[in-house]
């Protein structure tokens, strides 16, 4: 059943996302069905431009691997071989320098083009085959454009649906999760564009190579908690230790992410986010395990948003089972 609601879940919650921008392109007088394939147009133009951000760092990475293993392991004997010799340790770095290269030199000219495909096909496609991934695609294009042009028709048929007596309570509840998302997703575009300027700049300052591509995309990653800031972090880690070795660009790169974490937990998130989910970190963890094994890379991203709406409806559960009169007497 999850391969069957995938596209549906991610057909309607692009379509939410890209409702702001349809609405200001009626507002300024275009047609809904021109103004929906415009507003779906910038919306898949921003997912081509972040997945092609993504494999660009993957083909950036890999050669860089190759290429620099033999200077990283020199600058490691250098660095580490007098402290070892301290102690009586003692190693032949020749050969594990020549093992180590041949090894991973091997393997990355075997597995490069196995790696990029398998990582475009899990990125993109969330399916075992071409025609799958090609069909899921077409599918979310297609419900999403109609979503964009009947969304208030759509929701005039649930709403036919509610019962008259909870129609009200139902309309509240669907309020209070719209405002909830709503600010959500502009505070988080803004946080987003902060961090980028931030880190692509202090990388830049201290001088990694593909500088912008890296902040950007760690910007981007903090959509994910924790997983998405420490993945960041350690690419940049692996970029500056593949170009300078051990030494104080590591330990710049590492003041940088600790600045950037400070400034985005207590000031940018807080002010701009806030504390609108409200979920411990064990039941944020939780849900991206839970989503993204429902729905792969799509319910990772979409983990916390409808947590926040299931929230709003444990909550509302919860006050209506603490007023009955079975809990009360």
């Amino acid at each position: 059943m999850a391969e069957i609601f995938t596209p549906f879940l991610t057909a309607f919650i692009l379509a939410y996302a890209l409702r702001p921008v349809c609405l200001w392109l009626e507002r300024h007088h275009l047609p809904r069905a021109l103004a929906a394939a415009i507003s779906m147009l910038v919306g898949l133009g921003l997912v081509f431009c972040i997945f092609s951000l993504l494999i660009s760092l993957l083909r950036y990475e890999i050669p860089l691997i190759k290429a620099q293993l033999p200077d990283w392991i020199a600058n490691t004997q250098a660095w580490l071989g007098p402290k070892l010799s301290e102690f009586h340790i003692n190693f032949d770095w020749a050969t594990l320098k020549a093992s180590v290269t041949h090894k991973i030199t091997e393997h990355i000219n075997e597995n490069a083009d196995a790696l990029m495909s398998s990582t475009i096909e899990t990125v993109l496609m969330s399916g075992s085959s071409v025609i799958a991934g090609f069909v899921n695609a077409v599918l979310i294009i297609f419900v999403m454009f109609y979503l964009l042009i009947d969304w208030n028709h759509f929701f005039g048929l649930v709403k036919q649906l509610v019962p008259v007596r909870t129609q009200e309570t139902v309309h509240h509840l669907a309020m209070h999760t719209d405002g909830l998302l709503s600010q959500y997703l502009r505070g988080m575009l803004i946080v987003i564009a902060i961090m980028a300027v931030f880190y692509s700049a202090g990388l830049s300052f201290i001088g990694v190579k593909g500088a912008a591509a890296l902040g950007v995309f760690t910007a981007l990653m903090i959509v994910i908690p924790y997983i998405g800031i420490t993945l960041g972090l350690t690419l940049a880690v692996l970029s500056a230790l593949l170009q300078f070795g051990p030494g104080t660009q590591i330990i710049g790169v590492l003041i940088l992410f600790g600045i950037g974490q400070f400034l985005e937990g207590f000031f940018l998130t807080p002010r701009l986010v806030g504390e609108r989910i409200g979920l411990h970190p064990v039941a944020v963890l939780f849900a991206l395990l839970l989503f993204g094994k429902l729905f792969g890379f799509f319910g990772v991203l979409l983990a916390l948003p409808i947590s926040a709406v299931s929230l709003v409806l444990m909550k509302y559960l919860w006050s209506v089972y603490t007023q009955s009169s079975w809990y009360q007497k």
